[in-house]
């Protein structure tokens, strides 16, 4: 049975779509509030069902944050709750099984999107495309804005920048839940699910675009560097640049090149992975180069 018509809810004759939110025990209250609002209650053009799925237990003041959002959200949210920690493919996985639409919005519980994200990005969707991204605004604690993170937005550029690194901001997505299935869904690789899945639905032909434009605030946190190497992250590598390879994905010329260079990247030390990080991934805030 569908759910009651509530004052504010969605235009129907728009197409629908859901948000898709994981939480979990790591994530701040105040945060997940804040990301909630602003991607449901804050945007022009309101998702259609939200589906929070916690990866696990969670602290009372998270799991407080959770039930008032879902209380006073303007539009329906199913709050999915896993027994255990499985991690985030799986939780996604599930949650995906729990959307009620075809077109699906990713977000993380503690970043931000502008108020008119979804209006740009629905509108590239009913173009027919499969897998839209954005541009993104990274900031600290405190709030400044370090800088932005633009996309390739030609779907040539995009596919060939695919061989060397993910050329969507993960947390800016929305795509097509028949057309993620069909490139196998998401699977298992430690910080590196987002990448897998998107190259795959390339391969199999998804129609891609990017927005240039940042729509949204991406949260960068005093541990982001360290967290992007280890041995953790170059398994995931390795592991990586194998199943692309397999897949013809990558040559095998641009497999060496990847893991020399995104391998090696991930043993060098925290302050020189953080130089070459903002040197040719983000960019100075107001700078869009050439």
């Amino acid at each position: 049975m569908s759910s009651p018509v509530k004052p504010g809810w969605p235009d129907v004759s728009e197409t629908p779509f859901s948000l898709l939110l994981p939480v979990y025990a790591g994530d701040k209250a105040a945060y997940f509030a804040k990301a909630f609002t602003s991607t449901v209650i804050e945007q022009s053009r309101r998702p259609s069902d939200v589906v929070i799925v916690q990866d696990g237990p969670i602290g009372a003041e998270l799991a407080a944050a959770v039930a008032t959002a879902t209380a006073e959200s303007p539009v329906p949210v199913n709050h999915v709750r896993l027994p255990a920690n499985v991690g985030l493919a799986r939780a996604l996985e599930t949650g995906l099984q729990h959307c009620a639409h075809d077109v699906v919005a990713r977000m993380d519980a503690d970043d931000i999107s502008l108020p008119t994200r979804f209006e740009r990005q629905l509108t590239v969707i009913d173009d027919g495309y499969d897998l839209v991204g954005t541009g993104m605004l990274e900031f600290d604690e405190d709030g400044r804005v370090l800088g932005q993170r633009i996309p390739p937005t030609d779907p040539d550029e995009i596919a060939s920048t695919a061989r060397f690194h993910d050329p969507f901001n993960h947390p800016t997505v929305v795509y097509r839940r028949s057309v993620v299935a069909r490139a196998g869904g998401y699977r298992e690789l430690p910080l590196m699910e987002d990448y897998w899945l998107f190259a795959r639905m390339i391969q199999a032909g998804a129609l891609v675009a990017n927005l240039p434009d940042p729509l949204v605030m991406y949260r960068v946190d005093a541990g982001a560097y360290g967290r992007r190497g280890g041995w953790t992250l170059f398994r995931s590598e390795i592991a990586l640049q194998r199943s692309l390879l397999r897949d013809a994905f990558v040559t095998r010329r641009q497999f060496a090149r990847n893991i020399l260079v995104r391998g090696g990247y991930r043993f060098v030390p925290v302050a020189v992975r953080r130089i070459a990080y903002r040197r040719f991934i983000v960019r100075d805030y107001g700078n869009t180069g050439d």
